[in-house]
């Protein structure tokens, strides 16, 4: 990666899978065991930041407990704040990284309608509050059908949420143009983080 000019990768991935989680996240998942998670995370971003490659952890702040894939329906995390807070927004406590991703999934607990990229609840209580998220927020990409709303309004969505950046995947022209029209200029927050990130490349 650092022989081609790559100089950020999204991973790791700090889900913590149960025995239901689906196999598009449980592939991936480092183990069942928050510690574990946090270990290896440390262990995978740590490496790539030595090859001075920059990590986007994901997928915050929790996909282990999703039984469906967000690529086609939007996951519902049914459970606890407590059972939240004790295993899966742990790794995501722990591991520091400039780059963050959300979820498309749904969390009841802190918010019954919106997934956590479209929730500021999430986004600012858990993710920039509790887990101490100080980096840039990169949603998942706006094209999965976890998100109920044109890409144009997934977009703005998003950003009006919390998030800094959006990630569109289609590589669709047309898609990109309607897309650029609603979003907004770069603001000091991004300038400041952006400017780190070259830092961090020195």
């Amino acid at each position: 990666m650092e022989k081609i000019g790559v100089n950020i990768n999204t991973v790791p991935v700090l889900d913590v899978k149960r025995k239901k989680t689906h196999k598009i996240i449980k592939n991936r998942c480092f183990s069942d065991n928050p510690e574990d998670v946090i270990k290896l995370g440390k262990l995978s971003i740590n490496l790539y930041k030595k090859k001075q490659i920059a990590t986007v952890v994901k997928h915050i702040p929790g996909h282990g407990l999703s039984k469906s894939d967000s690529h086609y329906k939007t996951p519902i995390i049914k459970t606890s704040k407590k059972e939240l807070i004790k295993k899966d927004f742990k790794p995501f406590k722990a591991c520091k990284s400039l780059f963050a991703m959300t979820a498309h999934a749904s969390y009841p607990a802190y918010d019954s309608v919106n997934t956590a990229t479209h929730s500021s609840i999430i986004i600012n209580e858990v993710i920039r509050n509790h887990m101490n998220f100080k980096g840039l927020l990169i949603s998942d990409d706006i094209c999965m059908k976890s998100l109920k709303f044109s890409l144009s309004e997934n977009a703005t969505k998003a950003l009006e949420a919390g998030c800094n950046l959006v990630l569109h995947c289609s590589g669709n022209l047309n898609e990109m143009k309607k897309i650029s029209k609603v979003i907004p200029k770069i603001d000091n927050f991004i300038q400041k983080k952006t400017s780190d990130f070259y830092k961090f490349l020195r």
